[in-house]
């Protein structure tokens, strides 16, 4: 058997990898266009930054190395051109050369990958407007800013390469201006959550701009980039245009041979990477997956889902019987001082899949205090009629990933928001707390679904005040405190005195008690509801969590 693999950086070398594995047997062969067969895409604005000295470090493994490694025949610079799937044959150009030639195969395997999206605007051609996807790409990148003054730059998208990038060139001395489409970076997280994320890009100096396009890129007038035009007008000088508004999967060659592809725009493929058309797999960026708890397509390009894709095809074409069994979406990101990750459904797109939702907002330290523990805020959504877990996003300067990779594996294992309580997780002071925040947001979430507990979030709260309802809320904090900041409208009755001015309230109005972060808000709800106060609302995540919505200016 002849396989012939077309890409492969993480996707493309696994299932060679795999295959050779499995079986002595086969033949493998590999094109890809670039120079680089394996590299680390992430790493690359780290590249940029300097935090990776030497570009070589995020090649592992060279064409050479595979070859011998695997016995493959691996041919970089080398282009596929055409693929005739009925004869199984396909013509290869030889970039180098420029020489064309046919090879054979009785498995064809699409690692494409994807391609940065340049937005149709003018002036994208000009010297210093950058993409970022390979390491030739860093490499060129850093030159520019190390061979020529770049006092500013401005960044287009808000994705995880757009931060990363703005946090690099900011490690630079370079004047940053983030330019995002939707009114907030990191647009996969709900916008209650990302608006931290905001939060810090202000205040390591980017100047960001949300809700505004790039409408043009200008000429200083010796073929360089001088300024950007953005939608609104404004006019930008810059000396570097990073454009991070996302990638799409390259799909030429599956359209070529008959393959479907799916509603994400992606290659439909089943859980063992074949596509519609037999013989032929995809694998990687170019593939659509599903998501882990709707079975619904999803398309999320991440180094991780394309080496378990990679695998899983090279077992399946080798006899094997590996499936894919979907994925959460799990991502990380740090931004100057904080981590921001995320996995699961978030809140809107739980609402969006049809799910009545109840949602948390814990904000706990990661480990003791006393041991330099740092505030973390987790934003947990489950679904209310089966409890189940579904989806938790994660921001804080230190702790994100472990909470994070526990909430996905839960998840994936479909774990109820009741289940977190009784995870035997590591304690040491050093490294959690003895009811770590993942044990909290369970308790908090499971008292909330059965009803022992209910909570409300600000952004509820301020909807159904806004709609004209009723509701008396009540600060149960010290009074330095409350003049600190409060909610509008809240009466002042410290947690001490609640039992006893408890008459100063309407036990017939809908009730929301509130402290700075939640556990005394929680104490207030249970005095209140022991007293017969029927409905009862502690706040989600307290004060602080309704501040930081206020200032975010959100709806």
């Amino acid at each position: 058997m002849r396989i012939v693999i077309i890409g492969s950086v993480a996707a493309g070398t696994s299932v060679g990898a795999k295959a050779r594995r499995a079986s002595e047997d086969v033949e493998i062969a590999v094109y890809d266009r670039d120079r680089d067969i394996s590299y680390s895409g992430c790493g690359i604005p780290f590249y940029v930054g300097g935090e990776v000295a030497d570009v070589e470090e995020l090649r592992p493994r060279n064409a050479p190395w595979f070859a011998s490694r695997y016995r493959m025949d691996v041919r970089t610079r080398h282009d596929v051109v055409a693929v005739d799937h009925p004869a199984r044959t396909l013509t290869v150009r030889n970039l180098e050369t420029g020489e064309e030639f046919t090879d054979t195969y009785d498995v064809l395997v699409l690692a494409t990958g994807a391609r940065p999206v340049v937005p149709p605007v003018p002036g994208t051609d000009l010297a210093g407007v950058v993409t970022v996807r390979t390491p030739g790409d860093g490499e060129a990148i850093r030159e520019f800013v190390e061979s020529r003054p770049v006092r500013r730059a401005v960044v287009v998208g808000g994705g995880y390469i757009g931060l990363e990038m703005a946090e690099q060139l900011r490690a630079r001395g370079v004047e940053v201006t983030l330019a995002e489409a939707e009114p907030h970076v990191m647009p996969r997280m709900d916008q209650d959550m990302s608006a931290r994320v905001d939060a810090a890009l202000v205040r390591h100096g980017v100047d960001l701009r949300r809700g505004t396009r790039l409408a043009a890129i200008e000429d200083d007038g010796a073929g360089r980039v001088g300024a950007v035009v953005l939608a609104d007008g404004e006019r930008l000088a810059t000396d570097l245009v990073v454009l991070a508004v996302g990638v799409r999967p390259v799909t030429d060659l599956a359209q070529q041979v008959g393959a479907r592809i799916g509603p994400t725009g992606a290659i439909a493929v089943d859980h063992q990477q074949r596509t519609s058309v037999p013989g032929v797999y995809a694998v990687g960026d170019c593939a659509e997956s599903f998501h882990a708890i709707t079975g619904e397509p999803v398309w999320v390009p991440l180094g991780s889902t394309a080496n378990k894709t990679g695998r899983i095809a090279g077992d399946v074409i080798t006899g094997g019987s590996l499936a894919h069994r979907g994925i959460l979406g799990t991502a990380i990101v740090r931004v100057f001082d904080v981590a921001v990750g995320q996995t699961g459904l978030t809140e809107t797109a739980a609402r969006a899949a049809g799910c009545d939702v109840e949602v948390l907002h814990t904000i706990k330290p990661d480990r003791s205090t006393y041991l330099g523990g740092r505030e973390l805020v987790i934003k947990a959504v489950a679904d209310r009629a089966t409890g189940r877990l579904l989806g938790a996003q994660v921001i804080g300067p230190q702790g994100v990933d472990k909470r994070v990779d526990v909430l996905a594996t839960a998840i994936t294992f479909g774990a109820r928001a009741a289940d977190l309580f009784h995870l035997d997780l590591a304690y040491a002071p050093p490294f959690a707390t003895t009811k770590d925040p993942v044990h909290y947001t369970g308790m908090a979430l499971d008292n909330a679904i059965t009803g022992s507990a209910p909570l409300i979030t600000p952004a509820e709260l301020r909807a159904r005040v806004a709609a004209g309802e009723q509701w008396q809320v009540v600060d149960v904090r010290s009074a330095k405190d409350f003049a600190k900041s409060h909610v509008d409208g809240a009466v002042h009755i410290p947690l001490g005195h609640l039992r006893e001015r408890a008459g100063d309230l309407d036990p017939a109005l809908p009730t929301v008690t509130y402290c700075n972060k939640g556990v005394s808000g929680n104490a207030g709800q249970n005095v209140l509801r022991n007293l017969g106060f029927a409905r009862v609302w502690n706040l989600s995540g307290g004060n602080a969590n309704y501040q930081a919505y206020l200032a975010a200016g959100l709806p």
